[in-house]
């Protein structure tokens, strides 16, 4: 990139960027500066709690994002949809694997229906080998708890069904069916145990599709009530969240404002750089790398969006610029050649012989003498005009 300045090239040593303290305000700039920045520490809190306030609403919206993708995956829609568990009745038998663990709760009409067909199993001719635990030591059964990992009879069921320890008829189901699969598994077919509770566990299924239709009504009441209740909610955390990015927007415009009128309230005490600091200036410029000459250069830009920052010649009329610019570009110019000439400082100490170092600073060697052939076609260019 070429970079020509309308200046005079005319360096004076006291007005080098490196060298010069930042005298911004005229009068008490010390009282001035102070001011302006308590201001700006202030508005700085403000900033940082708002961003947390920020993450705050943009972590709620990319956990419900990511929620709804989950729960909508099976259907390929990215909509804001719940996804409900509905009960699986196609085969009875697995019914009392997929138990509701509490988000189904049957009624007392369904409870008490169940309970008579269980009264009606437990009182059957066959079910006396079933209504008390097996005596595994009186029977010698010593693999029983081997066979069996989860013992269960239908006195057991009934103390628990007593004690309100179910809360949905499935829950009871699945514990009725352990009982008759226990003694089939650990008795041989032949055996009257295991004819008992075959004959039994196909009587207890007969009953069991009669429930059926009622319990699943029950089921897809509960459930769409749930997921009205569970939808409602989130309703109302999307519209507190929405709010919140309201008053947040809000603010950050306000503190927008409040930024707009202390730049003005700045440039207003900002005295005017001197024309000796403006040549100062235009050659410190000249010394940038290409990377702070490009930051440079965007700082014009962003007050003159006209001004070609990215063409690969441009010629910055220093002049024209305004105070405000020309104050960011005296202090980014300043820090960026401290930084330079300490980097390159300890750099050069530690790599004497380092070619890479060497043709780095050939490159801005030569680049700055560009720089400096533009400066001086600019002087003669306005030496003849005058």
């Amino acid at each position: 990139m070429s970079v020509h300045v309308k200046e005079e090239p005319v360096l004076v040593p006291n007005c080098d960027v490196e060298n010069t303290e930042l005298a911004v305000f005229n009068g008490n700039g010390e009282s001035e500066l102070e001011n302006f920045g308590t201001c700006v520490d202030e508005i700085t809190d403000r900033v940082n709690q708002l961003e947390q306030k920020v993450v705050e609403v943009e972590h709620f919206y990319s956990t419900k994002d990511g929620a709804a993708q989950t729960n909508t995956s099976k259907s390929n829609s990215g909509g804001k949809k719940i996804a409900i568990s509905q009960p699986n009745n196609s085969k009875c038998n697995s019914a009392g694997k997929e138990k509701s663990k509490g988000k189904h709760v049957s009624s007392p009409d369904l409870m008490r229906q169940f309970a008579t067909m269980f009264r009606q199993i437990a009182q059957h001719k066959w079910a006396w080998p079933f209504l008390e635990p097996v005596d595994v030591k009186g029977l010698g059964l010593h693999d029983y708890y081997k066979v069996i990992e989860k013992p269960m009879d239908l006195g057991t069921i009934k103390k628990k069904m007593e004690s309100s320890e179910y809360s949905n008829v499935r829950e009871i189901y699945a514990d009725v069916r352990l009982v008759f699969k226990n003694a089939m598994r650990y008795n041989e077919e032949k055996e009257d145990v295991y004819v008992m509770a075959e004959s039994l566990l196909e009587k207890f299924e007969e009953k069991w599709l009669l429930i059926m239709p009622k319990l699943v009504e029950e089921e897809k009441k509960q459930a769409d009530e749930e997921a009205e209740k569970h939808a409602n909610k989130q309703l109302t955390l999307e519209a507190a969240q929405a709010e919140m990015a309201r008053d947040l927007s809000n603010e950050l415009y306000e503190i927008d404002l409040q930024l707009e009128r202390l730049r003005e309230s700045v440039v207003q005490r900002c005295r005017k750089l001197s024309t000796q600091e403006k040549k100062g200036l235009s050659a410190a410029l000249g010394r940038l790398s290409p990377e702070d000459l490009s930051k440079a250069l965007k700082m014009v830009s962003e007050s003159n969006p006209s001004f070609p920052a990215g063409a690969p010649e441009v010629e910055l009329d220093i002049d024209v610029q305004t105070d405000v610019t020309l104050w960011r570009l005296k202090v980014f110019v300043q820090e960026a050649l401290k930084a330079a000439n300490k980097g390159s400082g300890g750099t050069n100490a530690q790599n004497n012989n380092n070619t890479g170092t060497g043709e780095i600073n050939k490159n801005n060697a030569k680049r700055r003498r560009e720089i400096s052939d533009a400066i001086n076609k600019a002087s003669i260019k306005r030496a003849k005009k005058a």
